[in-house]
C-alpha cells in the first residue's frame, strides 16, 4: 500500500507597488502586516542568528521574551518560537 507524503507549499509573488509595512503599527492610516508567520523552532537563539545571517532583521519591538520577532527584507513580520515557548 502506498504511503500518503504530505507536504505544505507557499507561494509568493512580487508586487510592483508594494509599500513596507510598519510594525506595530503606531498611527491610522499606516501601512499594516498583511501576513504574519509564525515559526517553530528547536533552537531560537540559533535559528534568530541564521535568519538574520539570510537577510532578516530583529524587529526593535519584542514583545515577549520567548519569541522573535524579525522582518524580511521587504519589511513582512515573521516570529520564532519554540515549543518551550508556550
Amino acid at each position: 500500500m502506498p504511503t500518503a507524503r504530505l507536504s505544505t507549499v507557499l507561494a509568493l509573488q512580487a508586487e510592483p507597488e508594494y509599500v513596507r509595512p510598519v510594525w506595530p503599527t503606531r498611527r491610522p492610516g499606516e501601512q499594516q502586516m498583511m501576513l504574519h508567520l509564525d515559526i517553530e523552532v528547536d533552537d531560537l537563539a540559533a535559528e534568530t542568528a541564521r535568519a538574520v545571517a539570510e537577510g532578516a532583521v530583529l524587529a526593535e519591538y519584542q514583545p515577549q521574551d520567548d519569541v522573535r520577532v524579525l522582518l524580511d527584507p521587504a519589511g513582512h513580520p515573521f516570529c520564532l518560537w519554540t515549543e518551550a515557548s508556550q
